[in-house]
């Protein structure tokens, strides 16, 4: 049964006042973002909270980003200084990597909803996130995290629409998971990699790719870009360039995935055996 997107919202919105008062695990994506406002409209101003996550495996332009709609929102905004890499199960980076980061975030934001008398928490999941590998989310289910726009069900493209028709900057934002999610699984994760790979992506960034991963398999940087991006890449004048400027930042191997772009390519190896494990 199709739903409109008017009834959508209206089961959103009565899902939000059932809680009350709310703080929002704000990442300044297209779904943490159309939350915040939602709540905000539904429950007024000072029934919300956003909260962010800070540490290594969040970009600094996301970290930026986040002061700034919170500003744009007039919402307080209160940031957790989170301690994943104190965990050696996140460091050790195994399938389930999520999860343990994700288990530290709502640890920290329990102490501060208890503290401060705040209902619930709630995240950006949405209805088409159910039918991937994320691990994260049964974080939130132990910790009672709300996520109201997919229980709503609301997809990527409601929220979008949506979000545009709210004047939400977000509206056509592209997808920027976490830094950690760059990095082949096995492999240690450790903050000096995770700027090396913020700084590779600012590179394709500066030539006008917008959506692009750099993904990090050891001295191996595996690019990934829009198809229509391969064949400009691989020009020799700029594949050469490319190469000096990610072996300046400490790769000694500079690859083009010929897959292209695509989100969550590093699950690709995992099992469905392997997947079921964890």
């Amino acid at each position: 049964m199709i739903v409109a997107l008017d009834e959508k919202l209206t089961h959103l919105q009565d899902i939000l006042r059932k809680l009350r008062s709310v703080a929002v695990a704000f990442s300044a994506g297209v779904d943490s973002t159309f939350i915040l406002k939602a709540a905000i409209d539904t429950l007024g101003v000072e029934n919300v909270v956003a909260v962010t996550g800070r540490s290594d495996s969040l970009a600094r332009s996301e970290f930026e980003q986040t002061k700034q709609l919170a500003l744009l929102l007039s919402v307080e905004h209160v940031v957790l200084d989170t301690n994943e890499f104190e965990n050696a199960d996140y460091v050790s980076n195994p399938t389930n990597r999520c999860y343990h980061c994700k288990t530290t975030l709502y640890d920290h934001m329990a102490d501060f909803i208890a503290g401060r008398g705040i209902g619930a928490i709630v995240n950006g999941i949405n209805a088409d996130d159910l039918g991937d590998y994320r691990p994260g989310i049964e974080a939130a289910r132990e910790h009672k995290v709300s996520a109201p726009a997919a229980e709503a069900h609301f997809t990527k493209e409601d929220i979008r629409i949506l979000s545009q028709a709210w004047g939400l900057p977000t509206h056509d934002k592209p997808a920027s998971p976490c830094l950690s999610s760059r990095v082949q699984y096995g492999e240690a994760i450790t903050p000096q990699k995770l700027r090396t790979i913020e700084d590779a992506e600012a590179v394709l960034h500066e030539l006008g790719i917008q959506e692009c991963r750099v993904r990090h398999h050891d001295n191996l940087a595996r690019i990934e870009v829009p198809a229509a991006w391969i064949t400009k890449l691989a020009q020799p004048d700029i594949a050469a360039e490319l190469t000096r400027q990610f072996q300046a930042l400490g790769y000694q191997y500079v690859t083009l995935d010929l897959k292209g772009f695509r989100s969550g390519s590093m699950n690709e190896v995992i099992t469905i055996g392997g997947l079921r494990s964890h």
